[in-house]
């Protein structure tokens, strides 16, 4: 009798051992779209996931990146949690909102110590139906190994003069081979303009084309924002074929100086 009693338990015990507990929702689970106007304390690897689990905070306290745009992503961008019709789609989406949250123009916003990252459901909510998006504001570029802390809130940063500690400078021999720094820390380079090459709808150019555009235009601004003296030393940014199938169809212009 102990046996057969035995012998009914051990795949009971064995059942017990094997299921796993099921794991508390996260905000990256729900099916209703996260608050705008929220803020967070992220870092740079929490902004290269596709879905974030970190929970919002006042904006009164230390945060990195504020919410600044939510919406629902369109059945033509895919069905699939993966497909990369939501990042295509995504692309221009956030980028407007961003401006228009900052105040500045497309040109501008290429020239600021701020980037935006986008975050979708979890593959746990998108099962659930969530198809929600957000764009956030963080306070950094998308190549900062750590991000500076944002005011209580970035609306209107940029609606009146711009603030040096949020404008794109950089120091070293080139720019290529530059650190992206504040203009409010040293530096010996400044981005001071942007070149467009192209429509939106426009093929690429070509990586020759895109560098010889950028080199001769950023020439002739540069001398005239230097107010054309004798001698001066300029650099440019300019996007491969990758950046420009996101969106990107802007070079940007450096003045070598200190100010």
């Amino acid at each position: 009798m102990l046996r057969r009693f035995l012998a009914l338990l051990l795949p009971a015990l064995v059942l017990t051992a094997c299921a796993a507990p099921l794991k508390p929702e996260t905000v990256a689970d729900k099916t209703t779209a996260p608050s705008l106007g929220a803020c967070y304390q992220l870092k740079p690897s929490d902004t290269d996931a596709s879905s974030n689990t970190t929970p919002a905070i006042s904006c009164s306290k230390p945060h990195t990146a504020q919410t600044f745009a939510v919406g629902t992503l369109p059945a033509s961008t895919g069905k699939a949690y993966d497909s990369p019709g939501h990042g295509k789609w995504i692309f221009p989406t956030c980028e407007r909102a961003f401006e228009r949250f900052l105040g500045v123009d497309e040109s501008l916003a290429m020239r600021v110590q701020l980037s935006w990252a986008w975050f979708r459901p979890s593959e746990r909510g998108w099962k659930k139906g969530a198809r929600w998006y957000r764009c956030d504001l963080v306070g950094g570029s998308s190549d900062a190994t750590a991000y500076a802390a944002l005011p209580g809130t970035a609306k209107g940063l940029f609606a009146a003069k711009p603030p040096e500690q949020w404008l794109k400078c950089a120091q070293g021999a080139t720019v290529l081979k530059s650190t992206k720094v504040a203009c409010t820390q040293p530096h010996n380079w400044r981005a001071i303009s942007t070149i467009k090459l192209g429509d939106p709808k426009d093929p690429y150019p070509g990586d020759r084309v895109s560098e010889v555009r950028s080199r001769d235009y950023c020439s002739d601004s540069v001398g005239a924002w230097m107010n054309y003296p004798v001698e001066y030393d300029f650099g440019y940014t300019w996007f491969h074929e990758a950046e420009w199938k996101a969106g990107n169809r802007r070079s940007i212009c450096w003045a070598k100086t200190n100010r």
